[in-house]
């Protein structure tokens, strides 16, 4: 099990709750819990929320068998010091052509959205322009610096699925999912690509969290 906050802020009510059920579920199962701060988020995460959060953890009697100030095997436990093994693990990806570069500018993904779909209605979602381009032209512009970020290249014919404990079985139609964004044009991985990484690697087998996290 995992609790994994974002050092945004203070440790609020809702984070609490989840991190108390992931414990309890862990405890009662003989199971390992595991803290990660997911610190993707440069711009707004710092020590001071960092602090916080391990300090309330302690306060409210859940403590952790994996994580800062703990250790363990699966470390380090705060996403920005894991650069390596995202690149690693995207660098694989990309080679694999199961990911692409993408080079649309804001004022083009503005306009994407802006587009009406075969409905009329405009679309949220991301072409896939950039994944048509030319291998070896995208590599070219990628070794000389053009701003761009790496897209998962989606299928989009299928579901995609799993098993939930609590609602039964889940299910997304892939058509309906776009070519999303696993590493910004600023080097950092997104929340949905660190996040699966890191429970692949860090050996989750179970994640409790809100409704509200269910499409992620």
């Amino acid at each position: 099990m995992r609790f994994a906050p974002s050092p945004t802020g203070h440790l609020h009510v809702g984070g609490a709750r989840t991190a108390l059920f992931n414990w309890l579920f862990a405890r009662k199962n003989n199971g390992v819990f595991v803290l990660r701060i997911e610190d993707t988020d440069q711009e707004r995460s710092t020590e001071q929320s960092l602090d916080g959060i391990l300090k309330g953890m302690r306060w409210l009697g859940l403590d952790w068998d994996e994580g800062p100030e703990v250790g363990g095997e699966h470390g380090p436990y705060l996403q920005s010091q894991r650069t390596l093994l995202y690149n690693t693990e995207l660098d694989r990806l990309l080679k694999s052509d199961k990911a692409y570069p993408c080079f649309c500018t804001k004022d083009d993904l503005d306009a994407m959205r802006l587009k009406p779909g075969a409905d009329g209605q405009s679309t949220m979602m991301y072409d896939g322009r950039c994944g048509h381009l030319d291998p070896d032209k995208a590599r070219r512009r990628v070794e000389t610096g053009k701003p761009h970020v790496v897209r998962l290249r989606m299928p989009k014919e299928g579901e995609a699925g799993w098993q939930d404990l609590v609602r039964g079985k889940l299910s997304f139609r892939l058509d309906l999912l776009d070519d999303f964004v696993l590493r910004k044009s600023d080097g950092q991985p997104t929340y949905n690509f660190a996040v699966v990484v890191d429970d692949a690697k860090m050996r989750i087998s179970h994640v409790i969290r809100g409704d509200d996290h269910i499409s992620n």
